[in-house]
């Protein structure tokens, strides 16, 4: 047993006892009394609860906001936390909080404290930032009253150049976070823990150990369970402490996702191997989620309207489970099996994704379908790879999100489209699914919506292949 360990305001601070499913939000407001952090939502939408967490990376800080309301306390350890609190200095305030005020960017200021840091964040992102960076930054903090205009205002005025106290004491901070002692993190006991092991390796030993424990990434989902289900999670490992389970490799033929990446980190590498599969994941939850949730976690998720596993489907992903010292591999679609049940036994981990890299003639579509653009779950997601040749369909595979009990490969219309040039392939019906009407859509409009989204996969393939036959 160890203690959790992170550090805040400059200190070390060590936690020797705390229930394993602690919020941090929770501990935040009951036991520091930091009450400026709020609790709107308790789900990780309204953004009132963010508050940014500090990584050391070769002697350098990199600050990332996060949902505090859906964070195990925990998840923490070896980290800096920063709440609105820490910010002002000698009763200064801010440059983010200044420019707030000056811009009139605050009415009720419950949401203030959140969007405060979610732009200190930011600013300690970039150099510059544009109007594009401070929407996107902000896009998972809800307002009610102010309107979004002098809040981004705001924000492009304070977080351009950014020099604050935490720019200065970089070097400083991350001295401290390496003086954190590492190795295994074990709070409890058999009966009830936390755990955070420091190694995949580890990580896999103490899953077949405790085959029954919950496995929590990113918490994104698992935290609901605690704030909204009112569901006690008494045994929990934490997969954020093994570095090595979240690495991202590339060979000319195949990207090697790591289950525990998360969005964020592994969004620069599939944007690069498919365009469409980056343009989804900036819609995948807030800056806030994604900085939390993993694409391991997804997958091992299994949830019908998951965004993850259409794209990765379409695009041929293999799925490597792993239990103790053993692993085997599968096409990732094999992996769901029905509603709520996937092909992983106890103590198996979800361990890496495969995805290969697009190969001439081949051309990938993903479209995701939602009441809102940000941050909200899709009512269809479709995704397509068709190889072609001049304009003919030689292979095609497809998959969709939220129109079955599982993410499911449309093979009856795969096999349709084969063979068929694209002005052919605008008359095949997609057959494959029986969707369900439910509060995000009514079944007729699943249907009718991936049939369009079909059309327009071949549509834009069609206006492609013409343009490259006129410039040639």
């Amino acid at each position: 047993m160890m203690a959790l360990q992170f550090l805040r305001r400059g200190k070390i601070v060590s936690v020797e006892s705390f229930a394993p499913d602690t919020m941090l939000l929770d501990y935040l407001r009951l036991q520091e009394r930091s009450v400026g952090t709020k609790e709107g939502c308790n789900e990780g939408d309204c953004g009132a609860c963010t508050v940014v967490l500090g990584e050391a990376r070769n002697g350098r800080m990199i600050y990332k906001a996060v949902n505090a309301c859906i964070l195990f306390l925990g998840q923490i350890h070896g980290k800096e936390l920063i709440t609105v609190e820490d910010l002002s200095e000698s009763g200064k305030l801010h440059p983010v909080q200044q420019a707030m005020v000056d811009l009139h960017a605050s009415q009720c200021g419950f949401c203030t404290p959140g969007f405060v840091m979610s732009l200190f964040a930011l600013a300690h992102a970039k150099e510059k930032v544009t109007r594009e960076d401070v929407i996107t930054a902000i896009a998972g903090n809800l307002c009610r009253c102010t309107g979004y205009r002098p809040i981004v205002d705001a924000g492009l005025k304070a977080c351009n150049g950014l020099k604050d106290k935490f720019a200065a004491d970089e070097a400083k901070a991350a001295a401290a976070l390496g003086s954190i002692r590492q190795g295994e993190l074990f709070v409890g006991d058999d009966r009830s823990f936390f755990a955070a092991p420091a190694s995949a390796n580890a990580l896999a030993a103490l899953v077949a150990q405790f085959p029954q424990a919950r496995i929590v990434s990113g918490a994104t989902d698992v935290g609901l369970w605690v704030t909204k289900q009112l569901k006690p999670q008494n045994q929990i490992i934490f997969t954020g402490c093994a570095t090595d389970f979240a690495l991202i490799t590339e060979t000319s033929e195949v990207a090697h996702i790591g289950a525990g990446a998360t969005y964020s980190n592994a969004l620069v590498t599939l944007a690069n191997l498919a365009p469409d599969m980056g343009v989804v994941m900036q819609r995948i939850g807030s800056v806030q989620v994604r900085n939390s949730g993993t694409i391991g976690g997804n997958i091992a998720n299994g949830s019908p309207i998951g965004d993850m596993p259409p794209l990765l489907i379409a695009l041929g992903a293999t799925l490597t489970l792993r239990e103790g010292r053993s692993s085997r591999q599968m096409p990732l679609e094999q992996f769901f099996v029905d509603y709520g049940k996937q092909d992983r036994k106890p103590g198996e981990l979800v361990w890496q994704i495969d995805v290969p890299r697009l190969v001439a003639g081949q051309h990938f579509r993903a479209y995701k379908i939602s009441k809102r653009f940000d941050q909200d779950i899709s009512a269809v997601m479709g995704a397509f790879l068709f190889t072609l040749h001049r304009d003919r369909i030689e292979d095609v595979r497809i998959a969709f999100g939220g129109m079955a009990p599982t993410p499911k490969r449309a093979l009856k219309t795969e096999a349709s489209l084969r063979g068929k040039t694209l002005a052919e392939a605008m008359s095949v019906r997609l057959e494959d699914y029986a969707p369900i009407s439910d509060m995000r859509a009514s079944a007729t409009y699943r249907q009718e919506t991936a049939q369009a989204l079909l059309t327009k996969a071949l549509l834009e393939l069609q206006g492609e292949t013409q343009t490259r036959v006129l410039v040639a």
